[in-house]
């Protein structure tokens, strides 16, 4: 285990507060989708002072900002930045009440560093110090994606996609992608490179393409996009597994407009020519 403490350093752990944010004070918008968004909101909320000392960044020369990564659950958090912080004079309350400056530490794991904590937290104690935060909360380490945003659209020949990055992708919408994988239609193949097992399948009738069928794969709570086989796996070793070792390519495209029954004649080729349903994961 890496901890949080031991991979981020800060000059004066005294003066250094962490947030655990979650979301402002509509419920319906998550802290993570404002960090994402680059938006003024995300700012404000962890520069908001109240008349509640402990919720407050007084004598904090230092904020290290999170957002609750709510994809992988209510314990885990994202690295939002390390800001120097200052106090504005006068004070004010129930309002914005510092300046918050971006630093350029750390700045290569925003919105990639991935944190988890040893159980979640209520929204009445989410400020904590850096110099306590650790026995208090033992955050560690768990992940660092290769970024929360995977850049453009590789093309439809190079998509190679573990399935945490399927869920990065699908949730957040990521334009480049969302607009080529809702464009066609498709016979793609899921790979279980723990066994080497694959699985053939198509998106042939929806009208969002491959994106609409490979988001059902990528919910957190059920990664099985309805099918049976993966159903299985899920209960047997749980959607760690399929999170872990589960990888999505394309093999052909098509218009939009193609029939699904052109389609489906293709992914039964696919299947009689890589056997799936002898040695894969394919059960009809």
């Amino acid at each position: 285990m890496i901890k949080l403490t031991d991979f981020i350093k800060v000059s004066d752990p005294q003066r250094t507060k962490i947030k655990f944010n979650m979301n402002p004070s509509d419920p319906n918008v998550p802290a993570f989708d404002l960090l994402m968004e680059d938006s003024q909101e995300w700012i404000e909320m962890n520069a908001w002072k109240t008349k509640q000392p402990n919720n407050n960044l007084n004598n904090a020369d230092y904020l290290i900002a999170l957002a609750q990564y709510y994809p992988y659950g209510p314990n885990y958090y994202i690295f939002g930045g390390l800001y120097k912080v200052e106090k504005m004079m006068p004070e004010i309350f129930d309002d914005i009440g510092y300046k918050l400056t971006l630093q350029s530490d750390y700045e290569e794991y925003n919105k990639r560093l991935i944190v988890k904590l040893e159980k979640p937290i209520g929204r009445d104690n989410y400020n904590r110090m850096y110099s306590t935060v650790q026995e208090q909360l033992n955050p560690e380490i768990y992940e660092l994606a290769p970024s929360a945003k995977l850049g453009h659209f590789p093309g439809y020949q190079n998509i190679n996609l573990r399935h945490k990055d399927l869920q990065l992708i699908t949730t957040n919408n990521e334009p480049s992608w969302k607009q080529a994988l809702s464009s066609v239609k498709g016979v793609y193949v899921i790979t279980d490179s723990c066994t080497g097992k694959l699985y053939i399948g198509s998106a042939s009738g929806n009208s969002e393409g491959i994106w609409q069928r490979w988001n059902s794969y990528a919910k957190f709570e059920d990664p099985t996009g309805g099918n049976k086989d993966f159903k299985k796996l899920l209960d047997e070793f749980g959607n760690h597994y399929i999170r872990e070792n589960f990888r999505y390519s394309i093999i052909e495209i098509f218009d939009s407009k193609t029939k699904s029954e052109v389609i489906i004649e293709r992914e039964t080729y696919w299947k009689k020519v890589l056997l799936t349903r002898k040695f894969g994961m394919n059960s009809n």
